[in-house]
């Protein structure tokens, strides 16, 4: 299906995120996927993530991808769209369906944790260059793109390099390494992975990924040497916390640790600590602050049981990231913590 026919020019959103969601299916217990009996339905997408977030943050996010003319689309547009996302560049397609994923309970780092995924020769994995709004994508202050798309199809592959690609007009470009092993079918997905992200502006990777896709050990240092190219490059260090290069701060490397988390699953952090720097930098924030905002909306995915979490009000994730070194050092949330603003100023005045 190509986007065809006249239509009014996009306005200007604060962020505009490209990439597949799925519907997901969540156990009712622990348990291998052979022995559950029952799934509850929700959604899953790194990017759509993005955009969900930050349009629950309050700022303005467009989804830009394809989805099947089927009811799990229409789900998936209704859902994304509750959060205030714009949805009006999300194509269908009549031949192909939305892609649906299964997964275990577990943390997606055990050896218990199973995933099965149903997006092969799915809607989304036709996107291309002749396939989405173009306009719609390129009309944001800062436009957000993950590895994982580029891991779909040919197509797909073509549509990011034709968006990182650099050209006078471009938006910045924030892109999400998110190294999918078992997405890539041959051995050019750590190349593929690497060329884009020197093409981006704002690029996140864990250090995990660093040495699993590029072989890269040895700290932060090590893979900023490996990516001097990006503006700003965020390495997420795990439970330690994210360092991030900043070629036009005042202070080029700024490490923030990590908050104390009672962690209830790990699906969706990565992602919304992606959202809480974007929101921080689309402030004009410090870089430290845009860090911290990060760890919060982290903090939010972290102590939720699935891929979205609500994140905490503005004003009370400002008074959050306010805090002087040893009351953030003292912080620890837990369930429910963002819908409750007296509990994390509690916990910092605990000794």
């Amino acid at each position: 299906m190509t986007a065809t026919g006249p239509r009014n020019a996009p306005h200007v959103v604060d962020v505009v995120a490209l990439g597949e969601s799925m519907v997901t299916f969540l156990p009712s217990r622990p348990g291998r996927l052979a022995d559950v009996p029952s799934f509850d339905r929700g959604i899953g997408g790194a990017e759509s993530n993005v955009a969900c977030v930050l349009a629950a943050a309050g700022h303005s996010a467009r989804w830009v991808s394809r989805v099947g003319t089927d009811g799990f689309g229409d789900h998936l547009v209704e859902t994304i769209g509750a959060y205030g996302v714009d949805v009006s560049a999300v194509h269908r397609d009549p031949v192909r369906p939305t892609g649906v994923y299964f997964r275990t309970a577990g943390d997606r780092a055990g050896d218990d944790h199973e995933v099965a995924y149903y997006r092969a020769g799915s809607a989304a994995s036709a996107m291309g260059l002749g396939t989405v709004d173009l306009e719609a994508l390129r009309s944001a202050r800062v436009l957000h793109l993950s590895g994982i798309t580029a891991a779909l199809s040919a197509d797909c592959l073509s549509l990011l390099r034709e968006l990182t690609a650099p050209r006078a007009g471009r938006p910045p470009v924030s892109f999400d390494v998110n190294h999918r092993p078992g997405l890539w079918q041959d051995a050019d997905g750590s190349r593929v992975l690497l060329e884009l992200a020197r093409g981006a502006d704002i690029v996140f990777v864990g250090e995990d990924e660093a040495a699993q896709a590029w072989g890269v050990t040895g700290g932060p240092e090590a893979v900023r040497e490996a990516l001097p190219e990006p503006s700003v490059l965020v390495v997420k260090e795990g439970a330690r916390g994210a360092t991030a290069f900043s070629r036009h701060a005042s202070t080029p490397v700024t490490f923030v640790p990590a908050l104390h988390v009672d962690v209830v699953a790990t699906i969706g952090a990565g992602d919304a600590f992606a959202a809480g720097f974007l929101s921080g930098t689309l402030r004009g924030l410090t870089v430290r602050d845009r860090l911290r905002h990060g760890h919060l909306m982290a903090a939010a995915a972290l102590t939720t049981p699935g891929d979205l979490a609500p994140p905490p009000a503005r004003d009370h994730a400002d008074r959050l990231v306010a805090l002087d070194d040893d009351a953030w050092g003292r912080l620890r949330l837990g369930p429910g913590w963002t819908q409750t603003a007296q509990r994390a100023e509690e916990e910092v005045r605990t000794p």
